[in-house]
Formats: structure tokens, sequence, C-alpha cells
């Protein structure tokens, strides 16, 4: 159990690892309002990977063909919610004055990181990965050519597979938003967040297009 558990782990490591539009959230969101801000945001990502990691390794290929063969319409909501959070988060920058850089900033970061807040970015990008078609394409893909394609006669196997990936996936988040805290709290300068979140929000709205654009090629 031990072994499958570790595969999982990698797999959820590797997987989460790119740096794409949650990726770019998490960044923005760690040095915006936090490291625990940046990890909620994180921890949606984690929980959506650990939810097809297990579609993937319990076999389920009739819910797999049917989100892949929904993927126009995902792609459709998933473009759409990246460009509103991506103009939330420009329009956001406007008021935005450094936090979690200075330690006069501490007690706004801690009182920006709520059970609300946390509770909306986690939500948000636990959304954001489930309405991503490659992330259950690539989990199908990884766990075939490592022959765990299949473990629908052990649901132990599949529950430590599952556990792995979370943890796994959780590890980078946990990682990247730690870093970005620290680097951001040594190297940006007062005012500086204002144009990392401008330039997040473009970026995370041109990912959103690009889904769009897809769609029509």
């Amino acid at each position: 159990m031990l072994e499958f558990w570790m595969r999982g782990l990698l797999i959820g490591f590797s997987i989460a690892a790119p740096v794409g539009p949650i990726g770019v959230l998490c960044i923005r969101r760690s040095l915006a309002h936090g490291g625990l801000a940046g990890l909620a945001s994180g921890l949606g990502a984690a929980s959506a990977d650990a939810v097809y990691g297990s579609l993937a390794a319990l076999g389920l290929t009739v819910v797999s063909s049917f989100l892949v063969g929904q993927q126009a319409w995902l792609r459709l909501v998933g473009g759409a919610f990246l460009i509103y959070l991506g103009f939330k988060t420009i329009l956001e920058s406007q008021a935005t004055e450094v936090r979690g850089c200075a330690e006069s900033g501490l007690a706004e970061t801690r009182a920006l990181t709520g059970k609300r807040r946390l509770l909306s970015d986690y939500a948000s990008t636990f959304f954001l990965t489930l309405t991503n078609p490659m992330t259950i394409i690539s989990f199908a893909a990884v766990f075939a050519g490592l022959g765990l394609g299949d473990t629908g006669d052990s649901p132990a196997i599949a529950l430590a597979l599952m556990l792995g990936v979370f943890l796994g996936s959780a590890a980078w988040w946990l990682l990247l938003s730690s870093m970005t805290q620290v680097i951001g709290s040594r190297f940006l300068k007062p005012g500086g967040l204002k144009w990392v979140s401008r330039f997040a929000g473009l970026v995370i709205s041109g990912f959103g297009l690009a889904a769009l654009v897809s769609l029509l090629v």
C-alpha cells in the first residue's frame, strides 16, 4: 500500500507543478492576502486533482469519457470564469496596498484571510480545476502508463492513490505559497503589488481567452 501511496504522491506533485492559471492565482493571492490564502487556493486544486485521480484509479471510463465528451462546455464555463477572475483581480489592484510584505500590514492580512475569504479561494480553484478537461486526461494517461488504470477491484489501492495524489498536489501548493510570501516580503517594494496584481489579472484573463479561442479552432 505504501508503494501506491508514494506513486500517488509523485503523480499529484508532478501534475500540479506546471504553472498555469491556478498557479498565477495562488501566487497573486499569497502576495496580496498572505500565504494562508494562497494555500487555500492550492488545496482547492488539490481536492479536484484527488477527485479526478480517483476516477482514473478506479477505471471509471464511462465517467471519464463523459467528461471528455463535454470538454467544449467545460472550456466555455472555465474560460469565462477565468476571464471574470482576471478582470476582478485587475479591479481589486486599483485599491490594493501591499499586504503581507511589511510588519505593519500583518493585522490587515490576518483580517483578510478570514474563513469566508479562504472558503471562496478554495471553492474558486476547485471549480476551475474541475472544469479543465485536461486534468482528467492527464491523470488517465499517467495512470494507464504506470499500469494503474484500473484498481476497481481493490478500493484500498484506489484510496491510497487518491490520498497520495491529494497530498502530493497539496505539497506543491504549500511550497509555492510559502516561497511566494517569503520572496514577496523581502523583495517586493511598496506599491509593487498593485502592478503584480494587474499583470496577474491579465495573465489569468489570457488563459481564459485562450480557452474560449480553442473552441473555435
